[in-house]
Order: structure tokens, then sequence, then C-alpha cells
């Protein structure tokens, strides 16, 4: 997902350029714009750069320290005047991970996730059973791998291990 820009256009293109250089405090491998949570950058009639960003995940605790970093980084590109929202609609989806992203993800031994399940309109179908998904080793590649525990360090996460080379690693969930 690409963060929408409006407003004067050399200013907004350099806070783009700003806010698009600060990472995830719990991926430090990604930007906020590579996990696809910045979604958009305006300036209102009086001049102030208003960032909106999606959290991941309801609840994230890594929200404030993007709020602070962000308002950190246009401050200290001369941006004086600066507000970040959180906006809830349309809810982020791991789909608008960048390539770009998978691929660090990837490289810092981060499976990255598949796509995200759709729902129809309506009632939400109920299964008792988790959806199996083949996770591929970050490291060797491999499918033969397994799934060690559904919570990792964060709430996005999974614990799995490879059945090839022994790794553990991490999965990002799908959402």
């Amino acid at each position: 997902m690409t963060a929408v820009i409006t407003g004067s256009a050399s200013d907004l293109e350099r806070a783009r350029a700003v806010a698009a250089t600060v990472t995830d405090p719990e991926l430090p491998m990604l930007t906020l714009d590579d996990l696809g949570v910045l979604r958009s950058i305006e300036q209102d009639p009086n001049g102030v750069i208003v960032v909106a960003i999606t959290p991941t995940y309801s609840g994230c605790p890594a929200m404030a320290a993007m709020r602070a970093d962000l308002q950190r980084a246009l401050s200290a590109a001369g941006f004086d005047s600066v507000e970040v929202r959180t906006t809830l609609t349309p809810p982020w989806s791991s789909d608008w991970i960048s390539q770009s992203g998978r691929r660090k993800l990837s490289e810092h031994g981060i499976a990255p996730p598949g796509r995200a399940p759709r729902h129809r309109r309506g009632p939400v179908p109920l299964t008792l059973v988790p959806p199996t998904a083949v996770v591929q080793c970050p490291r060797c590649h491999s499918a033969d791998t397994e799934q060690t525990s559904q919570f990792g360090a964060t709430a996005c996460k999974a614990l799995h291990r490879c059945r090839s080379c022994g790794e553990p690693f991490d999965r990002i969930k799908e959402i």
C-alpha cells in the first residue's frame, strides 16, 4: 500500500521521504513504509504536516514508539508542526507489506506472511482447526517446517522450526 500525499508538493514530497525512512520498533529491518502502516501524509490549512498510520494489530504496543519516531524524524528535518494520527479504516493487512519488506524479513531470518485470508461479507465461517500453511525456512528455504508456538515475541509473530536445518525462526502471521 502506498501512502497518499496531499498538499504543497515540495514539502509533502520531502516529508514523505523522511517518514519513509522511519523504522518499525519491533522489526527494525523494515521501515513503516515497507510494513505498509504509513498511510497518508497531508498538510492542513495551517501548514501542519499530518501523518496517518495504521496499527498492524489492535492495541499494538509499538504505536506510541512509531508516533514518537515519526515526530522526531520530521522535526529533525525541519518540520515544526507535525501531527501523527492513527487510522483504523481500512484495517491493516499483511498483504500491505512491500516486496522489499518481504525480502528484508527473509534476509533477517523471519519468514514473511503468505496471502491474508479473504473474508466474505456477512457471517465469518467458524473453523475449529487452524489453517495449515506451508512455511518456507528463511535460512535453507526448505518447506519441511513446523510451527512450535502460535505466539512469538510479538503478537504478529509465530515460532517455527525447520526440520531440514534444525533452526528455529519467526514467521509474520497473515492477517
